[in-house]
């Protein structure tokens, strides 16, 4: 086949925003963003009609990698926080006309794009220098946003190839008893301590909810955006225990994928909240592991703060994949 023309289709889509953008030619980083609410569309590929009507002149592209806030497996995919129904890869290409046409896990777009990113989108976190990117070892990037999303990033002789998954889905990494006493509140709430329940836009109100309750106070009923620009005890110990319980996810991921080549945090909440990661528990409690103590406190930490890495990434995934076949 010859390579699909330009432009091409790339999109973020998570349950409460989705983004959408046009690359113009080979090299181009996405230009044409637009924001659209997920919510008031019935799915990924009306969302998508809706962009390139309105803010893309109608432009139709004969290609596409779209990154969505789901599980995607055998062609067919789900957002996670959003009421959309269960989609196929299929179903969005003919409804948009595409020749080429590819979804993917967010988190997947994310890892794909660190290799791309400059040292102006990223800033260092717990005292480290910016990793490393060469190719020599695994990366991972988390981070909460509507959910809680992780991946990897694994250097091979062929390049970069992406480990995605749903590993929000895991335990509170509780590690004080009044982390204890918040999962033991939150279990029996939900049935489970996913760390997505707390760690994301909605697990950050339910853990000031969760937490109020386990030091005897009233709480009261604040968004996530809320209370991280409040300043009363009980946001800042909120916060706090954000940060910390976070840094313990992050050496765990750190630990399973082996991302000695450093950990990215990305999402739409730790932008907000920069300077307080900076100086809170996040990395001594990334380093709290015993036994490999030595062996985390190598790795590195950086935000992401690219205000769209993951089409950078999509845009990544999509020219690797058409030039895979062409040969």
């Amino acid at each position: 086949m010859s390579a699909l023309p330009y432009p091409w289709l790339v999109a973020d889509v998570g349950g409460t925003n989705a983004r959408f953008a046009l690359v113009a030619e080979p090299g181009a980083v996405p230009s044409h963003v637009g924001t659209l609410a997920s919510r008031d569309h019935a799915g990924l590929a009306e969302a998508a009609a809706t962009y390139l009507a309105e803010h893309a002149g109608g432009i139709r592209p004969r290609a596409a990698c779209l990154a969505v806030a789901g599980p995607v497996v055998g062609g067919r995919f789900r957002l996670t926080n959003a009421d959309w129904a269960s989609e196929t890869t299929e179903r969005v290409g003919v409804h948009l006309g595409l020749e080429h046409v590819e979804v993917l896990n967010d988190f997947e777009a994310l890892a794909l794009a660190l290799p791309h990113l400059g040292e102006g989108d990223l800033r260092p976190v717990g005292g480290r220098e910016l990793p490393i990117r060469d190719g020599s070892a695994p990366l991972a990037v988390l981070g909460p946003g509507t959910g809680l999303g992780v991946a990897g990033l694994l250097p091979t002789p062929g390049g970069w190839v992406p480990l995605p998954g749903e590993g929000g889905q895991v335990d509170v990494p509780a590690g004080t008893d009044r982390e204890v006493e918040v999962m033991r509140l939150l279990r029996a709430e939900q049935g489970a301590a996913n760390a997505e329940f707390l760690l994301s836009g909605d697990g950050l109100a339910r853990l000031h909810r969760l937490l109020a309750t386990v030091q005897g106070e009233r709480a009261e009923a604040l968004t996530a955006a809320e209370i991280c620009v409040r300043r009363d005890a009980l946001c800042v110990q909120t916060i706090e225990m954000f940060c910390a319980l976070l840094g313990a996810f992050a050496g765990n991921a750190a630990l399973t994928l082996g991302a000695r080549g450093g950990v990215y945090l990305g999402g739409g909440i730790l932008p907000r909240i920069a300077d307080v990661l900076e100086s809170s528990d996040f990395r001594r409690r990334f380093e709290a592991k015993p036994r490999v103590e030595e062996y985390v406190r190598a790795i590195p930490t950086a935000l992401i703060v690219h205000p769209n890495p993951a089409l950078v990434g999509a845009t990544a995934r999509l020219a690797q994949t058409l030039a895979l076949e062409l040969v």
